[in-house]
């Protein structure tokens, strides 16, 4: 059986830099952080009071104020990324087969504010009984986006949620790959959404010791590959990826941003929150990547890392790329968005595999910010190019996206150039 070709042609994004791809991607460029103060909670009992929030998200520019209602932010910031995607896609309602469309959009968490609210109101009064909303349950679930999006344009194919923690959304971008180049879908939104800067979100991270808690410096707080890094900075948004056919996209004349080209999957095996310390799984996952795309190492320009800015995590990754990449690991370059964006969780597979497209599109790498002379982890190899505080130029024909999970699941993939 030939595969098909799958390529990418609409992008949406909502994210602590701007609440559209343009936005967002300049911010990317110019180096600036999203984080700031908590603005969701009082935070001030908490050892993190700030997070790379979501600014000035309108959510009545989408739906009416009874129809937000009854959805859970994170949906919300899913609707609205994809209606940026599918808008930017060009694609005709009317004449797409729409047994053949299809919605594959994740979340790590789910609706986790819908929760909070729900259980903690009847744990204020149990006395009273229960009295929950009927839309407690599907405001929270962690596949209602995938659900709302498939009725909102009213795709019939393949629709369904992914979960694994913050490699959900890349998964969910794989498995939409692997349906459209198998030929069960034309087309596919794809991405992920992730709203969980709340109390129990940031109290159970911070429970974990998994947050910074750099409170007197936020916007330098996420600073991967620095040996003075603490711990991530949560995120929030959503990001959306229009997948399509080769064929099916050539034949309506749509824009292609770049084709998507190899996926790869692998597990740690190791430990619940920890990724592997010889980075196994980290390893082991770009390889596959490669091999799904028949591409050699020497081909790939840059890498955006998982990077969150943990103390295990960086230096296993970097571990993992010197030895996958060998002597090439030192010509490519290598940045953490999240310096800029915070860690999305669920979303961050999505927001970072369109970064990548955007790198392809724009022949430009953004950088990794926050890193000083002389904060340097011995256990880092600094002849890598980290793309430290400043984006560079240069040709980028393919980009490789690595995300990785609690759980230790592990997710890669890879886009490059559109060529026919």
């Amino acid at each position: 059986m030939e595969l098909k070709r799958v390529v990418v042609t609409g992008l949406g994004a909502v994210t602590p830099l701007g609440n559209d791809v343009p936005t967002t991607w300049n911010a990317l460029l110019n180096g600036e952080s999203g984080a700031g103060p908590i603005t969701h909670f009082d935070a001030s009992e908490f050892k993190t009071q700030f997070a790379c929030e979501v600014k000035n998200f309108d959510p009545t520019a989408y739906f009416s104020v009874k129809e937000a209602r009854k959805l859970d932010l994170y949906a919300q910031y899913a609707v609205a990324s994809a209606k940026e995607g599918m808008d930017d896609s060009g694609l005709d309602l009317e004449k797409v087969n729409k047994d053949r469309a299809g919605v594959i959009f994740a979340a790590g968490i789910g609706g986790i504010s819908t929760f909070e609210q729900e259980v903690g109101a009847y744990a204020k009064a149990p006395e009273k009984g229960p009295r929950f909303s009927p839309f407690f349950i599907p405001k929270m679930i962690a596949d209602i986006a995938a659900g709302q999006l498939s009725m909102i344009y009213g795709f019939r194919g393949p629709n369904f949620g992914v979960v694994s923690a913050c490699a959900s959304s890349t998964h969910a971008l794989i498995d939409a790959f692997n349906y459209i180049r198998l030929g069960k879908a034309d087309v596919i939104i794809a991405g992920g959404a992730e709203a969980a800067i709340f109390p129990s979100g940031v109290g159970g991270f911070n429970a974990m010791h998994a947050l910074s808690t750099r409170n007197d410096s936020p916007k330098t707080a996420s600073r991967p590959f620095s040996a003075s890094r603490d711990g991530f900075v949560m995120g929030e948004g959503s990001a959306c990826l229009i997948l399509e056919e080769m064929e099916h996209a050539l034949a309506r004349g749509a824009k292609i941003y770049a084709e998507v080209v190899g996926g790869g999957l692998s597990a740690d095996a190791y430990h619940l929150t920890a990724t592997h310390p010889e980075g196994l799984g980290a390893k082991l996952v770009m390889q596959n990547a490669l091999e799904d795309a028949h591409m050699a190492p020497e081909e790939i320009d840059y890498i955006n890392v998982h990077g969150t800015s943990t103390p295990v995590g960086d230096k296993s990754e970097a571990k993992a790329i010197t030895e996958v990449f060998g002597a090439h690991a030192y010509d490519l370059n290598i940045s953490s968005t999240k310096s800029m964006t915070g860690h999305l969780l669920g979303a961050t597979g999505a927001v970072e595999a369109l970064i990548c497209v955007k790198s392809v599109e724009n022949d430009v790498v953004p950088p990794t910010i926050n890193h000083e002379e002389g904060d340097d982890d011995p256990e880092i190899d600094y002849k890598l190019n980290f793309t430290f505080n400043k984006a560079q130029k240069r040709v980028v024909n393919a980009a490789l996206s690595n995300t990785f999970g609690f759980g230790g699941h592990n997710a890669s993939i890879i886009v490059k150039k559109f060529v026919k």
